[in-house]
């Protein structure tokens, strides 16, 4: 064989074995689609329905007297635990309620897991609510939201057009309406609960959608509230459900 055509032989070999290796690799990799936004608006009760409300299929439970009722976001933290940031401007409450308030919430939903959903929180100063772009955290803050009769707003950031169900969330940021006065509804029933509503909140940072069925009222959930709630501070059937079939696989 001539010596000139043998380096040629070796490299045209090497090519067609790489090229089967390569395929395979790259058909390992998960189609994650373009990052997007999911908007969950909490409305105060009476509001009507919100069209085009997200969330995977119609609310799910176990025919238990309609008690295990949730939604999946179709995403969830593929990379935990998840650290958060809490900003209390605007607030008009003390730094030390606001952080022990939120970090009640989120302990409230890791207690029902096998995992550690949340890790350690951060107070910051320049806290912002991401509506165009994310910034890598994970922040809960204090503003004023444009639209009337809204109590809370999340935006979920992530990868949601792969596999059914196998999204990937990778930031979550929540404001809380300043239209309203927060605090310890136990304490003061006329004030906005934020243990309540950061609770619900979280749930959607964590990949459960809002539900609207009558029957799912108690769920921490549920997609309405109003001042002097403090029921959904505690998860109930359907969020247990929700959650541990989300994390505890």
């Amino acid at each position: 064989m001539n010596k000139k055509l043998k380096p040629l032989i070796c490299i045209a070999l090497i090519i067609i074995i790489s090229i089967p290796i390569f395929s395979i690799v790259f058909a390992r990799k998960p189609d994650r689609g373009p990052l997007e936004k999911i908007v969950y608006i909490h409305y105060k009760k009476g509001h009507a329905k919100p069209p085009g409300t997200p969330g995977n299929g119609p609310d799910k439970d176990n025919g238990d007297e309609d008690e295990d009722y949730y939604k999946l976001l179709g995403a969830k933290w593929k990379t935990l635990p998840v650290t958060y940031y809490i900003d209390i401007t605007g607030s008009n409450l003390g730094e030390s309620f606001v952080t022990s308030a939120i970090f009640d919430s989120a302990e409230e939903w890791d207690r029902w897991t096998n995992s550690e959903l949340f890790s350690d929180y951060e107070v910051i100063t320049d806290g912002s609510w991401d509506n165009d772009k994310r910034d890598y955290r994970n922040e809960l803050v204090f503003g004023n939201y444009s639209q009337e009769g809204v109590i809370a707003v999340c935006i979920v950031w992530g990868y949601f057009r792969g596999a059914s169900g196998k999204g990937e969330i990778v930031e979550f940021d929540i404001m809380f309406d300043t239209d309203y006065t927060w605090g310890d509804a136990k304490q003061y029933p006329t004030v906005m609960d934020l243990q309540n509503i950061a609770t619900h909140e979280l749930g959607h940072g964590l990949g459960l959608g809002d539900l609207y069925d009558t029957a799912a009222i108690k769920e921490t959930m549920y997609g309405y509230s109003h001042k002097g709630d403090i029921e959904k501070r505690d998860l109930y059937f359907g969020d247990i459900a929700g959650i541990q079939f989300l994390y505890d696989e």
